[in-house]
């Protein structure tokens, strides 16, 4: 079963894809999904900084990533671009948690909400973004 913060950043992840096609702000958006009979059983606060940091900090993030993409980030379907800036923004701002877990969290969403191959590419893009980010935790890896 998926922990209170999976459910955080599924939660997150369906408030980007708003945000990307609709352009909603990140307060409008959390009061949206507060509706949802699922809303309860979240990491609030966690939700929150991701959906917010994301919106927040998604130019930065774009460029951060762009060297890891194999296209330009406008060509990205909104799913996959979604689960980049997320997972590139826990890679930059939550040290706390291992380069590996975002890694994986940020596949299972795009198993679930993405393309046929999409999760291969995240893992791919993520997987470079966390080398030069995280070399230190990086360089442990067996």
């Amino acid at each position: 079963m998926k922990g209170k913060r999976g459910k955080s950043r599924e939660a997150a992840l369906k408030g980007l894809y708003q945000w990307q096609l609709a352009g909603m702000e990140a307060k409008a958006i959390a009061s949206y999904l507060e509706q949802e009979e699922e809303f309860g059983k979240l990491d609030i606060p966690y939700f929150s900084t991701l959906l917010e940091g994301t919106i927040g900090g998604s130019e930065q993030l774009k460029e951060a990533l762009q060297p890891c993409l194999d296209r330009p980030f406008s060509e990205l379907s909104p799913v996959e671009a979604a689960i980049l800036l997320m997972g590139a923004y826990e890679l930059v701002h939550q040290a706390d948690i291992p380069y590996r877990v975002v890694i994986n969290e940020a596949v299972e969403l795009a198993k679930r909400y993405g393309g046929t191959d999409g999760h291969k590419y995240v893992n791919g893009v993520l997987d470079k973004l966390a080398s030069r980010l995280r070399s230190s935790e990086f360089g442990n890896r067996p």
